[in-house]
């Protein structure tokens, strides 16, 4: 039970995540052919600091751009919700990620460098039967009122980014 104790304290990576609270807007840049153009959509995120800090909770909403049934691109609702924790018995951030685009949930964990001020997730993505990535998110924690997310993926062919959003937070 001391250890159980011991474990839920809160550090200064629960703080760290905690100080992402709040509304943001987003622009996010997809790449459907890492060679080709990337779509651009926008939404908001409101975060938020749940169980006294220890998890922080994102609600993601907006439109996206994505090809329709018949190859045309076309405007989509998205939605998205995110946990990330630290795990002190890990010694990891932990990230969980689910959306309108599937039913799966994503699981990552990562690290924190305070030099380049930046999370860095991997994990795995299962988006339909044999087709599973391996995935990198860096997420850049510019500054308070600014953050940025690159997602990288490999599908057997060598890592690419397929995604990059930054984020601004709302006044």
């Amino acid at each position: 039970m001391k250890m159980m104790m011991e474990m839920s304290k809160l550090n200064d990576n629960h703080k760290l995540l905690a100080a992402t609270a709040g509304t943001w807007s987003y622009v996010v840049k997809m790449w459907m052919d890492p060679k080709g153009a990337p779509t651009e959509s926008k939404g908001t995120v409101t975060r938020k600091a749940v169980m006294d800090g220890r998890y922080v909770i994102g609600d993601y909403a907006g439109n996206f751009k994505m090809p329709g049934p018949d190859g045309k691109m076309t405007e989509m609702k998205f939605q998205g919700m995110s946990m990330d924790g630290y795990d002190n018995a890990k010694q990891k951030f932990v990230s969980g990620w689910v959306d309108n685009m599937g039913t799966g949930i994503m699981i990552t964990e990562g690290t924190y460098d305070a030099t380049a001020k930046t999370i860095t997730y991997t994990g795995t993505f299962t988006m339909a039967p044999g087709m599973t990535s391996k995935v990198r998110e860096v997420i850049k924690l510019t500054d308070k009122d600014h953050m940025a997310m690159e997602y990288y993926e490999d599908r057997g062919q060598g890592e690419a980014k397929s995604m990059e959003i930054a984020y601004t937070r709302k006044k």
